[in-house]
């Protein structure tokens, strides 16, 4: 009933805070201390209202999307295992194995050190996904399997400067101009993104966890609560954050 698209991305974070794209050097601070840092995305949208509340699982430790006949206890539990030291692809698989509906079932993910995705043959057509060296997309009910494509194509060629929520919707979007879900005769939509990382921040960006949830326009409308999200997080920053604390100094 859905595609989505799940990431891995490593960055390096210097001294001062500053995100750097992997392998990039952030700015020096006086201690010169830097640290590697793993965040992980998951973004999805479908012809019904509510997807993020039922879809969407990411925490420190990885990201699931869990889709067609839709199971939540697979990204719930799939976290959990994660959580406790276990691979994307050997929880999900784990949890597969003891689902009886798992034929219908379409779920994908992202962990540090693996990546996992599977359809089951009694998804609609169109159905199908892609597993890339840190990024899986899946989609069911789809116009065809050029949603995927344009959903990675988007991904992969997407600024690292930017952040990855902007980034995920830009997939969405792509996937979306190529037909997305293809039940036109459903006008309420939704589409909803979640972006955890293992960096510890005083202030989590309020972009990070966004939701639409009944909408004729899911992609217009989840781009716009980015942009306010981000101008609100820039503004609190301004105004409690580091800016702040430099002034006490």
């Amino acid at each position: 009933m859905t595609f989505s698209i799940c990431v891995r991305e490593e960055y390096t974070v210097s001294g001062d805070g500053e995100d750097g794209v992997e392998g990039v050097e952030g700015v020096d601070s006086d201690d010169d201390s830097e640290n590697e840092h793993v965040r992980f995305g998951v973004a999805v949208t479908t012809r019904l209202p509510g997807v993020g509340a039922i879809c969407p699982y990411a925490s420190e430790h990885g990201a699931i999307a869990t889709q067609s006949f839709t199971n939540p206890e697979l990204g719930r539990k799939g976290l959990e295992y994660l959580a406790d030291g276990l691979a994307v692809d050997d929880a999900l698989r784990g949890l597969l194995n003891a689902d009886d509906e798992r034929e219908k079932r379409q779920v994908h993910g992202v962990s540090r050190d693996a990546i996992f995705a599977f359809s089951g043959d009694e998804c609609h057509d169109w159905y199908g996904h892609h597993e890339g060296d840190a990024v899986t997309v899946a989609g069911n009910l789809l116009a065809g399997e050029a949603v995927v494509d344009a959903t990675v194509r988007s991904y992969e060629k997407s600024d690292r400067d930017e952040p990855l929520a902007k980034r995920l919707i830009d997939a969405l979007a792509a996937g979306d101009a190529e037909g997305g879900d293809a039940r036109e005769d459903l006008p309420v939509q939704s589409a909803a993104l979640v972006v955890a990382s293992t960096e510890e921040q005083e202030f989590e960006p309020y972009y990070n966890d966004l939701r639409v949830d009944a909408t004729e326009t899911p992609m217009r409308d989840l781009r716009e609560t980015f942009h306010e999200a981000e101008r609100g997080y820039e503004l609190a920053l301004e105004k409690y954050g580091v800016a702040d604390d430099m002034d006490e100094e």
